[in-house]
């Protein structure tokens, strides 16, 4: 098996997991109901052994076999490699996976892992889901938008296939509420007498997990900055406690990368006879290899600390933890359709997070979870998060409704109603993009062409503009899709190299913006980098975001092919990799002032124009102006936002420029991925989305 497979170090014999005595229990409920809903701890079991239950008992018939969703993509990744580990069979052949872009599976793949949004693509080629014979929603406690969407639409699938076991499973699921929603019928009858053939519509499956007592300790006042105060945490640990890894929960990257440095700085100051500490970052931009260390037992007299966002909450197991550091809040997504931005907002967690946390810290031995703020602050928490559906959005899910079929979305079953609010704004933004019609239709071809690329309805739009006459940079918008698609960093960072980052990125600076210096960096990567990682660290690229843009790539051509859309790859010369270049100049910064390299001349003006041009046709509603005084203020919703500091627009006059990314902190409202365009596209591109004040 590939080297990214887990050590089988990592696995508890499957007979020792808790749901191992509920076996038989487990196969005769399934059997004999529509919908299981299984409410078991994390560390039960019921992820990896479940599907492995059923394989056993021969639910794998007719080339039907067993598909698991889950919420996020490194925990389809890394419960496919145990179980594969499990069953000894090589990873994509048995037991696959598929996320976004990245597909390790074949057609004798009889356990098959998925993330929610991977199966509602699968839909839209196989309205029925007529592959499985068992559906599993695993963590819909999440309760992300795929994940409410995927069980409103197995509660119809349910009606047209008899034959179908859906089974919903999580750790603190409210399971009477799901209970209730899979029994309920449009006339509003909520019985369970079991049908003709002795089937019982839903029945709810409580297993107890193995947990050891967790001793919970609080601050005696705040903390002012706790990412200082976690690393002081994981450092007093490590310098007083007895043996056990350590786990420390921050809300994004930029908190857990600066959380690393600092402990990496403690650790080297360590006596080279005393115990290390190892720290490790996880969080969804990783690569699924680099996602993996986690997992992997420490070197001897080595203490691991991995530092991360919430995935490590409910969706993966990570072995060996037995201190947990909670900093008490959570990025979560917020859409505010009265300004027409969706931000990832730092929030405090709810006590249900608070606890499942906590919980990680008892898996294998008694516990300690150090909360990094009081216990006044715990008991003011709300009890639950609000569900995606509620607060983000809804533009991708109505495109994905409407592709599925559902005509009446108001009538579609959700497990709890969207806001009308945002179900309008969703529906503008649509119609502007040219996905539905004056009677909110879906349009053929642009509509159902937008649903089937899996990237946002924005970019989708540029990617299919792209592909017309007036545009003609289908190339050129394929490469920009992939460099923004690559979760990750594209550019390394390394304290007190700033300046020779700096000067290296100088090679590839466009005037315009970042999208066409992503693109630069793309053609010259293709051209000259694609065989050395050398070349990459020359450059200060990160050559594995570099290979996955590239793969990325590839996937949305075959997309666009499948779609009947021709792409004609252009060659890169290695000498004049990339063609944008002679607007190339600095963006200002304390950093003195040298020559710019010589680039080649244009290959037209006119394909740079109509770049922008594409992107503005797509990105219209994320359009800003710029201020007196530096700021932005976006065009709907009159928000004041800055350009990111590793954007190429800081510090630099445009008036009016797009953006494709957005991120709060405590303090300010960033864009990222901008890109000066004139005034007078917003109104030529949009549709009617903007109108000219008289």
């Amino acid at each position: 098996m590939e080297s990214d497979i887990l050590i089988p170090g990592l696995f508890k014999p499957a007979t020792l997991l808790p749901i191992a005595r509920h076996r038989q229990s487990i196969l005769y409920t399934i059997e004999t109901t529509h919908c299981t809903i299984v409410v078991g701890e994390t560390g039960s079991g019921k992820t990896t052994q479940i599907p492995q239950f059923l394989d056993q008992a021969g639910w794998f018939t007719d080339a039907k076999g067993i598909a698991i969703t889950q919420p996020r993509r490194v925990a389809a990744t890394s419960v496919a490699a145990r179980v594969a580990e499990e069953m000894r069979c090589k990873l994509g052949d048995e037991v696959g996976y598929s996320i976004r872009f990245e597909d390790v599976s074949t057609s004798k793949t009889r356990i098959k892992f998925l993330t929610d949004g991977m199966l509602l693509r699968e839909a839209l080629v196989d309205p029925l889901l007529s592959r499985y014979r068992v559906i599993m929603v695993d963590e819909a406690h999440e309760r992300s938008l795929s994940s409410d969407l995927l069980l409103g639409l197995l509660k119809k699938i349910k009606k047209k296939r008899p034959d179908l076991r859906i089974i919903v499973s999580s750790a603190t699921l409210e399971a009477e509420k799901v209970a209730a929603f899979f029994l309920s019928t449009e006339q509003g009858s909520t019985d369970d007498d079991p049908n003709k053939s002795g089937v019982h519509q839903c029945r709810i499956l409580a297993i107890e997990g193995r947990s050891y007592p967790v001793d919970i300790l609080y601050l005696s006042q705040p903390a002012e900055d706790y990412v200082e105060k976690a690393v002081e945490t994981a450092w007093q640990v490590h310098t007083h406690e007895a043996e056990g890894d350590i786990l420390i929960f921050l809300t994004g990257r930029e908190e857990i990368e600066t959380a690393v440095q600092m402990l990496s700085d403690r650790a080297s100051t360590l006596h080279s006879n005393a115990q290390a500490l190892q720290p490790l970052p996880l969080y969804a931009g990783l690569t699924t290899d680099e996602q993996m260390y986690v997992f992997s037992e420490a070197a001897e007299n080595t203490r691991k600390c991995i530092v991360s966002t919430n995935i490590a909450e409910a969706s993966v197991t990570v072995p060996g933890v037995v201190y947990v550091i909670d900093c008490g809040f959570v990025k979560l997504r917020a859409y505010n359709p009265a300004t027409n931005i969706e931000t990832l907002t730092p929030c405090p967690v709810s006590k249900a997070s608070a606890t499942q946390r906590a919980g990680r810290a008892g898996r294998t031995q008694p516990g300690k979870c150090f909360r990094l703020y009081t216990q006044a602050a715990f008991n003011a928490l709300p009890a639950a998060t609000p569900p995606e559906i509620q607060r983000s959005n809804l533009a991708p899910l109505v495109l994905q409704l409407k592709a599925l079929g559902v005509d009446h979305i108001v009538r579609f079953p959700f497990l709890s109603p969207p806001p009308a609010q945002l179900m309008i704004r969703a529906f503008e933004l649509l119609y502007s993009l040219g996905a539905v019609d004056d009677y909110a239709k879906l349009t053929s071809p642009t509509g159902t062409r937008m649903a089937e690329l899996a990237v946002t309805p924005m970019m989708a739009k540029c990617l299919l503009s792209s592909a017309e006459a007036k545009f003609g940079c289908l190339n050129e918008m394929l490469s920009i899709a992939a460099m923004t698609s690559v979760q990750g960093n594209i550019w390394f960072h390394h304290d007190g190299q700033k300046k020779a980052m700096e000067l290296s990125r100088r090679k590839f600076a466009a005037e315009e913006g970042d999208h066409l210096t992503l693109l630069n960096v793309f053609q010259a990567f293709t051209a000259k980098g694609k065989k050395e990682s050398k070349w990459c660290r020359d450059n200060w690229l990160n050559f594995k975001s570099m290979e996955r843009a590239v793969s990325i790539r590839n996937q949305l051509r075959r997309y666009l092919e499948r779609l009947g859309i021709k792409v004609e790859e252009e060659h890169v010369s290695a000498d004049r990799p990339w063609k944008l270049g002679a607007k190339t100049s600095l963006p200002q910064s304390p950093l003195p002032q040298s020559p710019l390299p010589q680039s080649p001349l244009p290959q037209s003006s006119d394909k740079t124009s109509n770049i922008l041009k594409c992107l503005t046709a797509g990105f219209f509603a994320n359009a800003a102006r710029m201020q007196p005084d530096g700021s932005f203020k976006t065009v709907s919703g009159a928000v004041t936002v800055f350009a990111h500091p590793t954007s190429l627009m800081f510090n630099r006059k445009a008036d009016y420029a797009i953006f494709s990314e957005i991120l709060e902190t405590s303090d300010k409202i960033f864009i990222k991925d901008v890109s000066k365009i004139e005034k007078s596209w917003l109104t030529e591109f949009s549709n009617g989305y903007y109108t000219v004040k008289g």
